[in-house]
């Protein structure tokens, strides 16, 4: 994976960050979601590189094989605004100030985030199979609870630990063919550690607690995204059948957004990445 992409651990604040990197031309910040790494773009990197960006993938913090501070009780150290602050530091450690960022699954709150918190350091904003966090808990119902039900047994204390440790391959399932070996490996090896298994869960405490009130400051105050907004999603799986048009969500946020459905399940980036890569470097690019 990664041919020709630099690997290395960047010190910041609060945050030891891994980070993969290669390129040259527009900085493009790729940030992935849950359960994965930043293995996620192996296939998805390398055609943004062929077509004239620097790619640069973390893995977020806490996840993969980057850590962060221990959890706090108002799941702060997890929050999407200080894990924005590590990916603003370490693009600036890197030479980009001003840069564009994608982010998928849990990644996308945290691009929304450091969209709201570091607008001078945005230049344009993809967000894919996402929408803010207080949209989706505006709209719970009891479809959503019953297949997001997830979110909500990751918020308990100490249980769901317990349940994934005992044996994460059962719980984390992968396909390695689907993946890539490599890929499915990374992702195995890092939800084999107790540590990143607390930090993956903390970030969803975070969302249900911390980082929805960081979102009601923001609406009251009319804080919005001020850059280009692409939103994509993946048709063979549950946003649109849960919400409708997730553009029309987004557009509470931001005034120059647009998107559509790629043809995938879930992880598109590893599903279809050509069709992914195509419309990230064409919004991007513009």
């Amino acid at each position: 994976m990664f041919d020709d992409f630099h690997a290395e651990t960047i010190e910041v604040d609060e945050a030891s960050v891994f980070v993969r990197h290669g390129g040259e031309g527009p900085p493009l910040l790729l940030l992935h979601g849950h359960p994965r790494t930043s293995a996620t773009w192996h296939r998805v990197a390398p055609l943004l590189v062929a077509r004239g960006f620097t790619v640069v993938c973390p893995d977020l913090r806490g996840y993969g094989r980057s850590r962060g501070p221990a959890p706090t009780a108002d799941h702060s150290a997890h929050a999407k605004r200080a894990v924005a602050k590590d990916m603003v530091q370490v693009m600036r450690s890197l030479g980009h100030d001003r840069f564009g960022v994608a982010g998928h699954d849990r990644g996308a709150p945290v691009a929304f985030r450091l969209t709201l918190d570091h607008p001078e350091a945005v230049s344009r904003v993809a967000l894919l199979d996402g929408l803010p966090l207080t949209e989706h808990l505006a709209r719970v119902d009891a479809r959503f609870a019953t297949q997001w039900w997830h979110w909500f047994f990751f918020a308990q204390p100490d249980i769901p630990e317990r349940v994934i440790t005992a044996d994460p391959d059962s719980w984390y399932r992968g396909d390695p063919v689907r993946m890539g070996q490599e890929n499915h490996d990374e992702m195995r090896q890092a939800t084999r550690n107790p540590d990143v298994v607390r930090a993956m869960l903390e970030d969803y405490r975070a969302g249900l607690t911390i980082d929805a009130r960081h979102e009601d400051a923001d609406r009251a105050s009319g804080v919005r995204i001020r850059c280009p907004a692409l939103i994509l999603w993946s048709l063979r799986d549950d946003l649109e059948d849960l919400y409708g048009d997730p553009v029309a969500i987004w557009r509470n946020w931001a005034a120059d957004v647009h998107g559509h459905g790629i043809d995938s399940g879930h992880h598109m980036a590893e599903e279809a990445p050509e069709p992914l890569a195509a419309s990230l470097a064409a919004f991007f690019a513009g």
